[in-house]
C-alpha cells in the first residue's frame, strides 16, 4: 500500500502508513524558519536511512501557532480530528497516525499543547529551565555582577520566573535596581500601541545605573524591546550600553520590519543557551532551497518574500501598481543578515533535529520488538499503525544514539533530556550581521562548584567598556582595610564602607565585617594585612637594659665598697654602735636586692620566673627587718639607761636576731605557700602592646604578689614609725632619725610603684619594677650608710669613744 503524506521538500513514498509528528512554530518571524528546515532535514534522514524504521516512512505536520493561546488550541485539536475535518477527538480515516509532538521555543505554546496532547497522552518534548537560572547565576558571580537589572515578559511565565530568581538572586548575595516587566503582543500594531503607552514607565532602564541587564521572555518580548530602545532617542532617553544576559528562549531576530533598525545596543550580550552543533549535510540542504520546488511548504513563501524583500506574486504574471522588487527564486540565503536568518543550525533547531531522531529510534525499537514477538507468537502481520502514542513513553525514555553530529542523545530517570547548555557572546554588526561565540559552556551533571567555565578573554564587550570587563555594583567596593555598612532603606546591596576598627583587618573588597588577626600576628597600618608580632622583652642588648644592669652593676661596687670600709673599721664606735651584726646583714641584704634585679633583665625562663618576686620579696624583707630590728635596738637601749629598768635584759643581739629572723620567717612562709598553689611561670601577652608579644613572667597570683608587696609595706611602714618617734632620744649616733628619712623614702618609692606598674604595658612594667628595687634600695643605702661613711672616711676625729661621751653628756 502506497500514499502520500503531508511533507515539506518531497513526496516521501512509503509502503506502510506513515507516523506523524507534529512541530508547532510561529514562522512570522523569518529566522523561525530554520526550525522547520531542521525538522525537514532530520525525516529526510531518518527515511532514507534504510537502518531506521526499514520499509516505514515518517511524515510531519508543521503548524503556525501565531503566538497565541487560541491558534495553538486550535492546531492541536486538527491533529486530533480526520484531515481536511475539523471534527475533534474524530478520526474516520486511518492515514494519520499522531506519534508525538516538538513543541515550539516559547514555553507557553508546549504548556498549551500539552494540556491538549496530555488527555491522549502524547509525548512531548520540553526542556528544563532550572537549569538555565542557576547557570545565570553562577555567571554574575563568575563576574561579581551584584547590582542588576531584571526584565521579565508580562505573563504568567514572568511572574513564575521572578517568584524563583529573586529569592535565587537573594541568596546569592545579588540585588536587583528595578524589575521591568515587558509586554508579549502577538501583533506588530498593537505592539506599537502598547510600547508608546508605557515608554514613560521604561525610563527606568536608562536611567538607573546598573550595567548588567538579566532578561527572561521569547521571541515577541524581544520584539518589543527592540521598539523601546529605537523610540528612545526620541524621547530623549541616553544610549543604553549595557551587557544583555538572556535564557535559551530569546533568539535576536527581527520582523521584516525592524531588519533596518540598529542592533549594536545588544553587541556583546551573553546567552545560555541550548547546545548546539552542526548535522552533517544540513548546510548543503539549505543551500539548494528555493521558493518554488518545496509543494509542500506553506511557509516557504511567506519566509522569502520577508527576508529578501521582495515579492513573488509578479514573478508568477500577476501585475502590481506599487514598485516592488521582484524575488528570482535565485536569491542565496547565506546572504541573509543574521538577525533574520543564520545558516548554522542554532540551539533551538537543533533541538527539533534531535527529537525527530529520538521519535524514529523510539518507533524503530517498538518495531523490533513487535517483529520479534510477531515471530514467536506466529500471529499476523504487526504495523505501527496499531501503537498509541502512549506507547511511545517508555522507550523514549530508554532511547540513545549519536547523531550525525556527533553528540550522544539519551534522556535521564526523568524523561528529561541530558544535555549541556553554550554560554554564547553575540556579536551584532551595523550590516545586521549576527555572529555567536561559545565563549563557555554549563554542564548541569558536573561536580558542585564546576558546572560553569568561561574563557573571559573570548568575550567581546559594549563598545561603551571600552574591552574592559564591566561592572556592574550598586556603589563603588569597599577596598581591604574597609567593611560594608548597612545603608538604611537601601537593599544589601548597597552599603557603606566603614573603616575597620582597632585591631582588626579586612584583606579583601566588600568585606561584610573585619576580622581580628591571629594572636601572633596585628593590623599594619592600613588595616588590610596581618603582620606578625616581634618578641618583646627586656635584653640586655637594648638601650634600657643596658642602663639598667649598669645601673645595677654600679650600686652593686657601692654596696661592696661601705660594706669594705665598715670592715675595715669594724672596731671603730661609729660601726660598732647599733649592732654591728645588724649592718652587716643589712649591707649584704642590699647588695643582694640590688642583685635580684638582673633576675627581671633577659627572656624569662621558668627558674627565672620562680625566683624573680619570691627572691625579691624575701630579700627586702630581710633588709628592713634589719632596719626593723636597728630601729627598736635604739629604743630599747634608751629605755634601759633609766634607773631600774627592766628592759635591759632584752638589750642584747638575741633580740635583734629573734626580729630579723621572726620578721624574715614570715615573708618565708607567705613566698613558700606561693610557690605550692599557684607558682609563676613564663607567659606570652599577645595583647597589651600593638605588634608586639610580651614576653613575661605571670605571677600565677596576683593575690599573692600583692601579699608579698603589702608585707614589705608593713614592714616599712612599722619601722618609719618606730623610727620617727626614735629619731629625738639622746643616744650615742642615733641612727633613728636617718631611718626615719630612709623609710620615708622606701615607702614614697613603692607606694608610687603601684599605680605606675599598673599604668605600663610590655618590658616597661619591667623597668618600673627594676627602678623602684634600685631606687628604694639606693634610699637606703645612701641614708643609712652615708652619714657613717662620711664620719668615717673624712671626719675619723669624729669616731672616738671621747667624742661619744661628750655627745651624751
Amino acid at each position: 500500500m502506497v500514499s502520500q503524506v503531508i511533507f515539506l521538500y518531497n513526496n516521501l513514498k512509503f509502503t506502510e502508513q506513515p507516523a506523524q509528528i507534529l512541530i508547532d512554530e510561529p514562522v512570522s518571524v523569518p529566522k523561525n524558519y530554520q526550525h522547520v528546515l531542521a525538522l525537514a532535514f532530520a525525516v529526510k534522514e531518518i527515511n532514507e536511512n534504510p537502518n531506521i524504521l526499514s520499509n516505514i516512512s515518517l511524515g510531519f505536520h508543521i503548524l503556525n501557532s501565531y503566538y497565541t493561546a487560541k491558534m495553538t488550541y486550535k492546531a492541536t485539536l486538527s491533529l486530533l480530528s480526520t484531515q481536511q475535518r475539523f471534527v475533534p477527538n474524530f478520526i474516520c480515516d486511518n492515514q494519520n497516525n499522531l506519534i508525538a509532538l516538538i513543541g515550539g521555543c516559547i514555553s507557553e505554546i508546549s504548556a498549551n499543547m500539552a494540556i491538549i496532547s496530555a488527555i491522549h497522552k502524547t509525548p512531548q518534548m520540553v526542556p528544563n529551565e532550572a537549569h538555565q537560572h542557576t547557570g545565570v547565576v553562577q555567571l554574575l558571580q563568575h563576574f561579581r555582577w551584584t547590582w542588576i537589572g531584571l526584565l521579565a515578559v508580562d505573563d504568567d511565565k514572568g511572574d513564575q520566573f521572578l517568584q524563583i530568581i529573586v529569592p535565587m538572586l537573594s541568596q546569592n548575595d545579588i540585588c536587583y535596581s528595578f524589575i521591568v516587566r515587558i509586554p508579549k503582543w502577538n501583533y506588530l500594531d498593537e505592539m506599537i500601541d502598547y510600547g508608546l503607552q508605557r515608554s514613560v514607565s521604561y525610563a527606568i532602564m536608562f536611567e538607573r545605573n546598573p550595567s548588567v541587564f538579566f532578561i527572561y521572555g521569547e521571541p515577541p518580548s524581544f520584539q518589543v524591546l527592540r521598539l523601546i530602545v529605537f523610540i528612545a532617542p526620541l524621547m530623549e532617553y541616553p544610549p543604553l550600553g549595557k551587557v544583555w544576559i538572556v535564557t535559551s528562549h530569546w533568539d535576536f531576530a527581527s520582523l521584516s520590519v525592524q531588519k533596518i533598525w540598529d542592533m549594536q545596543t545588544f553587541h556583546g550580550s551573553l546567552s545560555v543557551t541550548v547546545h548546539s552543533n552542526q548535522p552533517l549535510g544540513f548546510l548543503n540542504f539549505i543551500k539548494v532551497l528555493w521558493p518554488f520546488w518545496a509543494k509542500g511548504d506553506g511557509f516557504i513563501q511567506d519566509f522569502w518574500e520577508q527576508a529578501f524583500s521582495c515579492s513573488l506574486k509578479m514573478s508568477k504574471g500577476q501585475k502590481n501598481e506599487k514598485e516592488e522588487k521582484i524575488c528570482t527564486g535565485e536569491e542565496k540565503l547565506e546572504n541573509l543578515a543574521g538577525i533574520l536568518f543564520e545558516m548554522k543550525m542554532t540551539g533551538h533547531s537543533y533541538n527539533v533535529y534531535n527529537a525527530a531522531y529520538a521519535v524514529a529510534y523510539a518507533l524503530h525499537t517498538i518495531y523490533k520488538s513487535s517483529s520479534k514477538q510477531r515471530r514467536l507468537e506466529e500471529r499476523e502481520r504487526v504495523t505501527l499503525q496499531n501503537i498509541q502514542p502512549w506507547q511511545v513513553h517508555h522507550f523514549l525514555r530508554s532511547t540513545s544514539f549519536n547523531n550525525s553530529a556527533g553528540d550522544t542523545v539519551l534522556f535521564d530517570d526523568n524523561g528529561e533530556l541530558v544535555t549541556g547548555f553554550d554560554v554564547t557572546n553575540w556579536l551584532m554588526f551595523r550590516n545586521g550581521s549576527v555572529v555567536r561565540v561559545n565563549v563557555g559552556r554549563l554542564e548541569p551533571q558536573a561536580p558542585p562548584g564546576k558546572e560553569l567555565t568561561i574563557n573571559d578573554d573570548q568575550i567581546v564587550w559594549h563598545p561603551n567598556f571600552n574591552q574592559v570587563l564591566p561592572t556592574s555594583v550598586c556603589n563603588d567596593n569597599c577596598h581591604p582595610g574597609y567593611s560594608r555598612k548597612k545603608k538604611e532603606g537601601e537593599k544589601f546591596c548597597c552599603y557603606d564602607c566603614a573603616p575597620c576598627p582597632e585591631g582588626m583587618i579586612s584583606d579583601k573588597d566588600d568585606m561584610d565585617a573585619c576580622v581580628k588577626c591571629p594572636e601572633d600576628q596585628y593590623p599594619n597600618k592600613g588595616k588590610n594585612q596581618c603582620i606578625s608580632k616581634v618578641l618583646s622583652y627586656l635584653s640586655y642588648k637594648e638601650d634600657l637594659g643596658i642602663i639598667l644592669a649598669t645601673s645595677v652593676i654600679s650600686f652593686c661596687l657601692i654596696t661592696v665598697l661601705v660594706f669594705g670600709i665598715f670592715m675595715k673599721h669594724k672596731d671603730t664606735p661609729i660601726v660598732k654602735a647599733n649592732n654591728r651584726t645588724l649592718t652587716y646583714i643589712l649591707l649584704f641584704s642590699l647588695l643582694l636586692c640590688f642583685l635580684c634585679s638582673f633576675l627581671f633583665i633577659g627572656q624569662p625562663r621558668k627558674e627565672i620566673c620562680l625566683l624573680q618576686q619570691t627572691a625579691f620579696g624575701s630579700i627586702f624583707s630581710v633588709a628592713l627587718s634589719s632596719i626593723l630590728a636597728k630601729t627598736i635596738t635604739v629604743v630599747l637601749a634608751f629605755m634601759a639607761t633609766k634607773p631600774g629598768s627592766r628592759m635591759r635584759k632584752w638589750v642584747g643581739t638575741r633580740m635583734a636576731s629573734a626580729i630579723v629572723l621572726s620578721c624574715s620567717f614570715i615573708q618565708a612562709g607567705i613566698c613558700t605557700l606561693w610557690l605550692s598553689t599557684s607558682p609563676p611561670f613564663p607567659d606570652k601577652d599577645m595583647h597589651s602592646v600593638n605588634g608586639e608579644i610580651i614576653l613575661k613572667c605571670n605571677e600565677g597570683s596576683a593575690t599573692m604578689f600583692y601579699c608579698v608587696l603589702g608585707y614589705m609595706g608593713f614592714l616599712a611602714i612599722i619601722s618609719f614609725i618606730v623610727a620617727f618617734l626614735a629619731r629625738k632620744l639622746p643616744n650615742s649616733f642615733n641612727e633613728a632619725k636617718f631611718i626615719t628619712f630612709s623609710m620615708l623614702v622606701f615607702c614614697s618609692v613603692w607606694l608610687s610603684f603601684v599605680p605606675t606598674y599598673l599604668s605600663t604595658k610590655g618590658k616597661y612594667m619591667i623597668a618600673v619594677e627594676i627602678f623602684s628595687i634600685l631606687s628604694s634600695s639606693a634610699g637606703l643605702l645612701g641614708c643609712i650608710f652615708s652619714p657613717k661613711c662620711y664620719i668615717i672616711i673624712l671626719k675619723p676625729e669624729l669616731n672616738i669613744r671621747e667624742q661619744l661621751i661628750r655627745k651624751t653628756q
